[in-house]
């Protein structure tokens, strides 16, 4: 996919009052996707929306005790900040792309720069720099506050899961 808008075909959905339209979908939007909070593991870590753009989105990560990795130091897990990366580059996709498209994380690598300052929340800003037809690429940072000294590093893919499958060609055919 190259830069530009893209418009998503009708189809029939719930309108606002109610009943079935036709008009095209709103453009996916990671605020109101995240307006009724976050469920599952990033609801039990309390990720919040924090901002997006274009092609990115930032979440943060609250300090709580019931996270800290180090008791002696009350540093954060790492767990928690990889949940909260896949997330914001999951989120990153389908706002680069406008809307919904199932996916599953096929390689998310991070690179743990420094520890997480004890008490301080962490922001976690993915990027989707590039989409193909069954793949995309993204890329991100964590910070505890100030975003030019990063905390970690990602960079990873997403493979669609509803690419269509191409039949095997038969030999002798």
């Amino acid at each position: 996919m190259r830069g530009g808008a893209h418009t998503l075909a009708p189809m029939l959905h719930c309108g606002t009052d109610g009943g079935m339209t036709s008009d095209p979908l709103p453009a996916f939007d990671p605020q109101r996707f995240l307006r009724h909070g976050v469920g599952g593991h990033g609801g039990l870590l309390a990720l919040t929306y924090h901002a997006h753009g274009p092609d990115w989105v930032e979440l943060h990560l609250p300090y709580r005790a019931e996270l800290i990795g180090d008791p002696d130091s009350g540093v954060l897990a790492s767990g928690p900040i990889l949940t909260m990366m896949d997330m914001a580059t999951s989120l990153a996709v389908w706002t680069r792309l406008g809307r919904f498209r199932p996916h599953a994380t096929l390689d998310l690598r991070i690179d743990y720069l420094r520890p997480a300052t004890p008490g301080k929340a962490v922001f976690g800003r993915g990027e989707c720099y590039r989409i193909t037809r069954s793949i995309s690429f993204v890329r991100g940072q964590a910070h505890d506050g100030d975003p030019t000294d990063p905390l970690a590093h990602v960079a990873g893919t997403f493979m669609f899961t509803d690419a269509p499958v191409e039949a095997p060609v038969e030999k002798g055919a």
